[in-house]
């Protein structure tokens, strides 16, 4: 039998086994005890902690997320951190009452769909062998076949109570293990694929009902299509969303007229517009930063909610955007984007609490 240690998660007093090897982020989320995370690689800092008690290995924690005075301090982020005795650990968990917690746990799917839908991205949709229970804007983890457990993190775009089949926006990145070693080399229908989730925070605040602006670029707008499909279509909000989608060119761009029609049939909630930065807009797309549109359209957002997603340079910038309209941040949700090289450059924004 493999040994286990158990941490104790305060304030909550909670106490989770978790087997040697495996980290503090993953028992804890698989125990359906909720600590904070986002990025689950050791590049964001979403996750640190204190450990008040005991001894862990930091793994893979980035020195720029971690570093040096903050390891001999006591900080860890559990995201990268595996136990190396029991250990009792002070984490700020900061979870909405409304908020339904699921339990990560392991899935088993089928690839049914593959298919280019912008340049550079593909539409991944993956059949499940049983329902997954989850929040609009959650993400999963998904096991790059042939590797030895190399995982990447890809928010699902599709809608809660679409939970047997979820889908998958992918942006190629040259040289990338799972998109050019696999996606866009040799994936193909009919592949096995081992996935876990449900994780992240990133969700849509239906029962607060406040008007909501998102702003997404590139396969940023995966977790925001998925807050929207679960708005409009379930009836779970009665608020009204603006939703701005930003790409150099319209090449970039995709579904555009999926949201195009959901704006015109739900026209009291929902409002849609598609942003091209590198040229000339054409009819039905305006010119620019998502950032700029947002701003020429709002003098204010005191009331609103703001979500956002895509790269942490343009979630910074979408975040001083939101700012500038008097929005603050206990109103402002986002979500990153990262890859490895992240790690390498570290993520430090005086703005954004990590």
């Amino acid at each position: 039998m493999s040994e286990t240690f158990t941490v104790t998660v305060e304030p909550l007093g909670r106490e989770v086994e978790v087997p040697a090897g495996q980290t503090i982020l993953e028992a804890c989320l698989r125990a359906g005890v909720w600590l904070p995370h986002s990025c689950t690689h050791g590049t964001c800092a979403t996750c640190k902690v204190e450990i008040l008690d005991g001894e862990v290995d930091h793994g893979e924690a980035s020195s720029f997320a971690l570093m040096d005075f903050e390891r001999e301090e006591g900080k860890t982020l559990t995201c990268c951190a595996r136990p190396q005795s029991d250990v009792t650990l002070e984490a700020d968990i900061d979870v909405d009452e409304e908020l339904e917690v699921f339990p990560v746990q392991d899935y088993t799917g089928t690839i049914v769909e593959i298919s280019d839908i912008a340049r550079d991205i593909k539409r991944l949709r993956i059949e499940l062998d049983r329902d997954l229970h989850f929040n609009a804007g959650q993400y999963m983890k998904v096991i790059v076949p042939g590797t030895e457990h190399v995982d990447r993190t890809w928010s699902m775009a599709n809608s809660p109570t679409e939970n047997r089949i979820v889908e998958f926006q992918v942006r190629n990145v040259p040289g990338g293990v799972a998109t050019d070693g696999w996606l866009f080399k040799n994936a193909a229908v009919g592949d096995k694929v081992e996935l876990s989730g449900p994780y992240g925070k990133f969700v849509l605040r239906t029962w607060e009902d406040k008007p909501v602006v998102m702003m997404g670029g590139g396969t940023g707008m995966a977790p925001l299509a998925a807050m929207v499909k679960h708005a409009l279509l379930n009836e779970e909000y009665e608020g009204h969303i603006t939703l701005y989608a930003g790409g150099r060119t319209a090449a970039d761009l995709y579904d555009v007229d999926y949201f195009r029609e959901l704006a015109e049939e739900y026209p009291d909630q929902f409002t849609y517009h598609a942003c091209v930065s590198d040229e000339e807009p054409t009819e039905g797309y305006r010119g620019g930063l998502v950032t700029t549109a947002m701003e020429e359209d709002f003098d204010k957002l005191t009331g609103y909610q703001g979500y956002m997603c895509g790269s942490p340079g343009m979630v910074e910038g979408c975040l001083k955007s939101f700012m500038s309209r008097r929005l603050f941040p206990r109103d402002i949700f986002h979500e990153d984007f990262f890859n490895e090289g992240d790690k390498q450059t570290g993520l430090n924004s005086p703005l954004i609490k990590r």
